[in-house]
């Protein structure tokens, strides 16, 4: 399959819900999209601001100051040691590289890509573009045997889903055992929300206690859009395997895979002051003790979410009846249906909204 034979992207389909939210007195409410509402940090700018005179070419590996913050980063937040320039390099944001590693690790028609049963369409479009076969799977014991590339995602994307260093060394040593690469996407890992995430970080692919010290064929992929507000900054970066990451800088180097020169040293601040993190935290959390109860309330239940950007809501009915229902209070969620073919009752209710929208629609969902 090529880029030609792509599905039609599925958000279309939301259109005519989009239109009947509008339509309420107060307005739409939109929590469809994971996209930050809230301001850049000033650090963050004012970073931006001073790099404006960016003549020469970007490094593709990132700048040395940049690499070294990813770094510091890893070991501050993530409690993953002694990683160095050799095992990061920056992205053009993290959706281009969750839709190209397959590309860039040489996969094509024969090979198997795994991915979450709940997943980021992404993951299975990486997987078409070079003509291998996605497969939706949690378990080890179901990976089929011609697996190249598997794909975590800790907290989930749409289910708030968080893996534990128990389940990630499963995975690790399953993949070290039959020489498949694991690829961690852990781009929430600063948005832990429930048990034991309220009060010890997301634990990472990475994290010693997962590895035994032996970084092979596993990678780290993060981005910033979530933590520090820097969507429209295209701002991520991959961490792991040094022989991986090596591998794939040569070739990001031929397809001039860049982050242009302002975003690395605007990435190089955002890493390096963890106070507009923990502040946007707060905003989150604040929206979704608002958020949870009241889907509650109208009848939902909520699955999963200990951790990331969502609600994973279901009140036993197809997803999109359930976004009629909600469409008629003004509010615009994400269908089930758009993350696999497992969980066609659940919607996805994103937190990514003002504070005042936030409120209106935890008071349309009261009063139902």
């Amino acid at each position: 399959m090529g880029v030609a034979e792509l599905a039609d992207y599925p958000w279309d389909a939301v259109a005519p819900y989009a239109e009947k939210a509008r339509r309420h007195p107060g307005g739409i409410v939109d929590l469809s999209i994971g996209s930050p509402v809230d301001p850049t940090p000033d650090v963050v700018a004012a970073a931006l601001a001073r790099a404006t005179d960016a003549h020469s070419y970007p490094l593709t590996s990132g700048t040395a100051a940049l690499r070294d913050a990813i770094a510091a980063w890893y070991e501050r937040r993530r409690a993953v040691p002694a990683l160095t320039a050799a095992h990061v390099i920056p992205t053009v944001g993290s959706k281009e590289l969750v839709a190209l590693l397959p590309l860039l690790l040489d996969l094509g028609p024969g090979d198997v890509v795994v991915h979450p049963r709940a997943a980021y369409p992404t993951y299975d479009v990486g997987a078409r573009v070079v003509g291998a076969a996605p497969v939706a799977a949690d378990d080890p014991d179901e990976w089929p045997a011609a697996t190249r590339l598997v794909w975590l995602n800790s907290p989930g994307n749409p289910d708030g889903r968080v893996l534990d260093v128990p389940a990630l060394r499963r995975a690790a040593d399953a993949a070290r055992e039959r020489g498949i690469v694991l690829a961690s996407d852990e781009c929430y890992a600063e948005l832990g929300w429930e048990g034991p995430w309220q009060d010890q970080p997301v634990p990472s692919v990475l994290d010693p206690r997962v590895t035994g010290g032996d970084l092979t064929g596993l990678l780290s992929v993060y981005s910033l859009s979530k933590q520090s507000n820097l969507a429209g900054y295209r701002a991520a970066f991959v961490a792991g395997d040094p022989a991986l990451v090596d591998r794939l800088l040569t070739a990001r180097r031929h397809l001039g895979l860049m982050p242009p020169a302002p975003v690395q040293a605007a990435m190089t601040a955002a890493l390096s002051d963890d106070r507009h993190v923990q502040e946007q935290k707060e905003r989150y959390r604040a929206r979704r003790m608002l958020l949870k109860p009241a889907l509650e309330d109208a009848g939902f239940r909520i699955d999963a979410s200990e951790g990331g950007l969502y609600l994973w809501a279901t009140e036993g009915r197809d997803a999109w009846v359930s976004m009629d229902g909600l469409a008629e209070l003004g509010i615009l969620a994400g269908p089930g249906h758009f993350y696999g073919p497992h969980f066609p009752q659940h919607v996805r209710i994103s937190l990514t909204a003002s504070d005042e929208r936030v409120a209106a629609a935890a008071e349309r969902l009261r009063g139902r």
